[in-house]
């Protein structure tokens, strides 16, 4: 008797020490934080959250303050245009510098900075070609102390994304000037008629130089290098300095959505330097599509292919995608939509007005009842104010999607263009 009791109480401590240590498993797998922070730390409910003019919480509006950024953004960018006549580059040379120093690893930024530094610069790249398709991009690591290249400048967004995604280690110390020295190497070699950038995604909050960067920082501003620097810690001087002598813009993000806001604001041409500010004629070609089915060496992977690509106007090369500069002949090419796309730029559509609640309210006015871009009804006169926008010319009302839709991605008024189209016709 006394030996099973024995046998009997053992097993049951056994059973007890193994779900004591699958509890001491699960609460590993959730060490560092409360009870009250695994509660809402997937949902981050407080930040959807706002306190209106009684004091009360209400829920943040987020397409209504979407919107809002996006026409004080429209109105600085009129009104700078508006105040001088700004030269803007066609074809623009950046070099993307991503910080992977161990400063990368902290996690104010979910699930780390560098993580979050590389998700939204995958969607810069793809934003950067969209809007600038005869410009090219490098990116460039900051790691241990050293400046890595991790990809040339060139013009295909999936290889940058593919090269990026495939080194996300972060280690060791950040060296500002070694990025500098790498970048100013590579923008140095480029010809006059390009637009030579950096843009700086920096975690840390110091540099850890082999010499003096003011030197580096003098030498960009000889080569007309225009730096940029985001930064996701506090303000730097050094940071500020570097813009401030090469002409570029500094800023800090406050969290993730103001960190992809800042990173994206850098898609479009900014204003040339006024030694760029020349007119030059470039010699571009516009090669035909390759035959499907005949094999033939790739100029610019060395290599042979079946099909597809496109041929040189000049040397009768093969490359596989444009733009792209051909590594025979050196030739510019590109087809006739990227030269076309790049344009709108230079001709800007104008910014539509928003349409006030005492037009909204008057009733001799004969408002239209639909978007005239979507056809989807627009909010009733009396309800929430200022929800529709009206093209200055041709007078069409838009709601605030197709507004952000056609200054964003399709640079034309559809009710501008239908005019236009009828005229036309009528001739």
């Amino acid at each position: 008797m006394n030996n099973k009791y024995v046998t009997s109480v053992e097993e049951r401590r056994l059973n007890g020490e193994d779900r004591e240590d699958e509890e001491d498993d699960d609460e590993g797998n959730e060490k560092g934080m409360e009870a009250w922070e695994r509660a809402y730390a997937d949902e981050r409910s407080w930040e959807s959250l706002q306190e209106d003019e009684s004091g009360l919480l209400r829920p943040i509006d987020n397409s209504s303050l979407h919107h809002a950024q996006y026409r004080r953004r429209l109105r600085a960018l009129s009104a700078a245009s508006s105040n001088a006549r700004i030269q803007k580059g066609l074809i623009r040379y950046l070099y993307i510098v991503t910080d992977f120093s161990r400063a990368a690893k902290e996690m104010d930024f979910r699930p780390s900075r560098g993580a979050v530094v590389a998700k939204h610069v995958e969607a810069f790249i793809r934003e950067f070609f969209d809007q600038n398709p005869l410009s090219h991009i490098g990116l460039i690591t900051l790691k241990d102390g050293v400046a890595h290249c991790l990809t040339n400048l060139g013009g295909s967004p999936d290889s940058h994304i593919k090269a990026l995604m495939g080194k996300l280690e972060f280690s060791g110390d950040s060296s500002l000037q070694n990025a500098l020295d790498l970048v100013h190497g590579f923008l140095n070699q480029i010809p006059t008629y390009g637009h030579r950038e950096v843009l700086i995604l920096y975690s840390a909050l110091s540099t850890c130089d082999p010499g003096d960067i003011m030197d580096t920082i003098q030498k960009c501003k000889k080569s007309k290098i225009r730096c940029s620097v985001v930064g996701l810690s506090a303000e730097m001087y050094i940071c500020k300095h570097l813009c401030q002598e090469t002409g570029g813009s500094y800023t800090v993000a406050l969290d993730e959505s103001h960190f992809k806001e800042l990173v994206l604001e850098h898609a479009p041409p900014p204003p040339a330097i006024a030694e760029f500010a020349v007119s030059n004629l470039i010699k571009m070609g516009f090669p035909q599509r390759a035959a499907e089915g005949v094999i033939s060496i790739c100029a610019c992977h060395k290599e042979a292919k079946v099909g597809g690509g496109y041929t040189c106007p000049r040397c009768k090369a093969r490359v596989c995608e444009l733009p792209t500069e051909c590594q025979i002949c050196g030739l510019t090419l590109v087809s006739s939509p990227h030269l076309a796309r790049s344009y709108h730029h230079l001709f800007p559509i104008t910014t539509f007005n928003e349409v006030t609640s005492t037009i909204l309210n008057n009733p001799h006015h004969k408002l239209p009842k639909t978007c005239f871009g979507c056809q989807q009804t627009l909010p009733l006169p009396g309800k929430k104010p200022c929800l529709r926008v009206a093209c200055p010319k041709c007078y069409q009302h838009f709601c605030l999607d197709c507004d952000i839709y056609i200054h964003e991605s399709l640079h034309n008024c559809p009710g501008c263009e239908s005019q236009n189209s009828k005229a036309v016709t009528g001739e």
